[in-house]
């Protein structure tokens, strides 16, 4: 039965709102008359669902300014309450509309409502969260049907949760490890800047009506400084046009394919990438494995959580292996970006029959690899970063004192 939200007018000239199941539209707003409500608004819930009385929106306001209904965090501290709720023996349809009633955020009671009112209609609980890709991945639907069709939907859901809280884990470690160095370098910047733009000038024009020849690196940052106040706005408008430029390129898949196999060649972020997305792959294969779901439907379902296009087209380069009859263990081995690490666990895990596990640990064990790797990367360059934009400041700083030493060479 289809679940609507609607806004009323209580006897009292309150507003109320909530949301309600019925057959139509007409439907819901009889049952609100039957409440003494006087119904303002009546949207169905669902998705690509719509109001007889919601004004049409834009493309713009589709596409550009509509989030998601849950965040990568809220996703997972929903999938834990969801799983926490179905081991506990509760229905799932009960499950569902307790959840509705307790999300504090409109949009996500919405949702849960549509996914309970799907239910409710019959269809299964992975065929509800399907009609909602933008907020449920292929893995998380694929993970949620083995659950069904095995009935330990509620173990299989914790085990998604844990997944979810690993990778949220993992990210934010890594933007830790990356933040102070982005602070550093922002700051820099904006000092080098205001240094070429104002200070420079300013002090080395004293200097100019002497006469008398300046010192190179005075004349260069001078040079720098007047191109920065004078031109600088042509510099912002490349950079814009640039970016624009790279994210237009961004979408070609050919572009695309080329750019993340040449990052994974890179020194130190190249390994790092490598790690991430190998352990992001082994974690989700592992998670769907002991879901009991197929072996080749898995390897596309991991294959799709792979950030990295070329690291993702070896995937799916060894999902065709398998296909063909070639073990898992082989299939990985002849792809050279994906760490030997990998390769050994999952012969260990077919050798024996404890794939699943042994997946498992693999991807523990990228994972531990790729945080070390992230805070050797962070403490390596914050040094760099700082001795880095010291020299620039020490040269700006000379060019402004050379003038200054030869003035009293000359006074002498």
């Amino acid at each position: 039965m289809p679940a609507y939200s609607f806004d009323a007018l209580t006897a009292q000239g309150e507003t109320r709102k909530g949301i309600l199941e019925a057959d139509t539209a007409r439907t819901a707003r009889s049952l609100l008359r039957a409440q003494d409500l006087v119904p303002l608004r009546v949207e169905a819930v669902g998705a690509g669902a719509k109001s007889d009385t919601a004004a049409p929106r834009s493309i713009w306001q589709m596409t550009l300014w509509q989030s998601r209904v849950f965040s990568a965090t809220a996703l997972a501290i929903w999938t834990r309450q969801l799983a926490g709720l179905v081991s506990a023996g509760l229905p799932l349809e009960r499950a569902l509309t307790a959840l509705s009633d307790e999300a504090e955020d409109e949009r996500q009671r919405q949702l849960v409502a549509a996914l309970r009112a799907e239910v409710n209609a019959g269809a299964s609980f992975a065929a509800a969260l399907a009609q909602h890709p933008r907020e449920f991945s292929v893995t998380f639907v694929a993970v949620v049907g083995a659950g069904e069709h095995s009935g330990n939907l509620g173990l299989v859901l914790d085990r998604l949760a844990n997944d979810l809280e690993q990778s949220q884990e993992l990210k934010a470690q890594l933007m830790g490890a990356a933040l102070y160095p982005a602070i550093v370098t922002l700051v820099a910047v904006v000092i080098v800047t205001f240094l070429l733009a104002y200070v420079v000038p300013q002090v080395a024009q004293v200097f100019v009506g002497s006469k008398r020849a300046l010192p190179t690196l005075t004349i260069i940052m001078l040079a720098l400084g007047s191109f920065v106040q004078h031109q600088g706005w042509l510099l912002v408008l490349g950079l814009i046009g640039a970016g624009m430029a790279a994210r237009i390129a961004w979408y070609g898949e050919a572009f695309r394919l080329r750019f993340d196999a040449a990052w994974l060649t890179l020194p130190l972020v190249g390994k790092l990438a490598r790690g991430y997305n190998a352990a992001r792959f082994a974690s989700t294969l592992a998670m769907l494995a002991a879901a009991g779901v197929p072996i080749l439907k898995a390897l596309q379902a991991a294959a799709e959580t792979l950030s990295n296009r070329a690291m993702k087209q070896d995937a799916l380069d060894a999902l065709v292996q398998v296909r063909e009859g070639a073990p898992l263990a082989s299939a990985m081995a002849q792809k050279k970006r994906f760490p030997g690490l990998l390769s050994m666990f999952a012969r260990l895990g077919e050798q024996t029959g404890q794939l699943p596990t042994m997946l498992e640990r693999a991807a523990r064990q990228l994972s531990t690899e790729v945080q070390r790797r992230a805070l050797q990367l962070a403490t390596l360059l914050e040094p760099l970063l700082i001795v880095t934009m010291g020299v620039v400041v020490m040269l700006i700083v000379l060019a402004v004192l050379l003038p200054i030493i030869q003035l009293n060479q000359l006074v002498r």
